[in-house]
């Protein structure tokens, strides 16, 4: 009985702690259920008395809602999209590829991940200013697109790949970009997921730049577009809750879909990186 006292200990605080995880989230979707002011009572209820689909409904009717989503979705997914083709291609020839000043150009990527993303917001909108992607998607895709941490995630990972098997792939004939695309790609698929995600949900969740760089209303997304709501709806705890749900609803269902790859790809870059 002694022995197993500590797995029954280990296993209670990891109980209390999903518990103390999943509260406000179980709490957030009730409350986006329960009729206007119920959430204000005291003692606030925990399930909803009556079940009301109001608050969403008036969230996509009224408040345009589906329009921020719609534009959330096209930045998130850009991003993650090009974000996979420039850090994986990146980070396969950082980890593989023999070129001048490749070591000493690598550790300048990594001293810049010691700049703070606030510090460089400045400059890159006079970048994009000038290129003329000011309020525009692709102005709020560009900085997501190659990121140090994403190059250096990839390299790690890639360095694992032998060099046996992509001299081979070369004796047969095979180009580079052959030999990315048929060899090196299944090889990384794992770190990619777990990179893909961790794009997507910076991108969906990212409140400062969009603001900055997306003026119209028309184009701003849900976190920019909730903040907003707020302000008009301060007191109506219910709508924004329904918000919330809408807002975090896809990035966890993304999460629990792609659970098993982005834990692969997690344990794999710890073990061979």
């Amino acid at each position: 009985m002694s022995a197993r006292l500590p797995a029954w200990l280990v296993n209670g605080a990891l109980w209390l702690g999903a518990i103390a995880t999943l509260f406000p989230l179980l709490w957030m979707l009730s409350v986006s259920l329960m009729p206007t002011g119920a959430a204000s009572s005291y003692p606030p209820p925990f399930l909803p008395a009556t079940l009301t689909l109001a608050h969403y409904r008036e969230l996509f009717a009224a408040q345009h809602l589906g329009r921020y989503f719609l534009n959330s979705l096209i930045v998130a997914t850009g991003a993650t999209s090009l974000a996979l083709v420039f850090n994986g291609m990146a980070g396969y020839a950082f980890a593989k590829l023999r070129f001048r000043g490749r070591e000493a150009i690598f550790r300048l990527l990594l001293a810049g991940l010691l700049v703070p993303a606030q510090v460089t917001m400045i400059p890159l909108f006079g970048l994009l200013k000038f290129m003329g992607l000011v309020n525009s998607y692709a102005g709020a895709i560009v900085p997501g697109v190659a990121s140090i941490f994403g190059i250096f995630l990839v390299r790690q990972f890639a360095l694992s790949i032998p060099d046996e098997l992509l001299d081979a792939a070369r004796v047969d004939g095979a180009s580079e970009w052959r030999l990315f695309r048929a060899v090196v790609v299944p090889v990384l698929a794992p770190i990619l997921v777990t990179l893909g995600i961790f794009v997507f949900l910076a991108t969906w969740n990212d409140f400062m730049w969009p603001l900055i760089v997306l003026s119209d209303r028309d184009m701003q997304t849900l976190p920019v577009a909730l903040a907003s709501l707020s302000r008009e709806h301060v007191q109506d705890s219910e709508l924004m809750m329904a918000g919330a749900v809408i807002t975090v609803l896809p990035v966890l269902l993304l999460f629990l879909v792609t659970q098993r790859f982005y834990l692969r790809g997690i344990m794999a870059g710890s073990l061979k990186g």
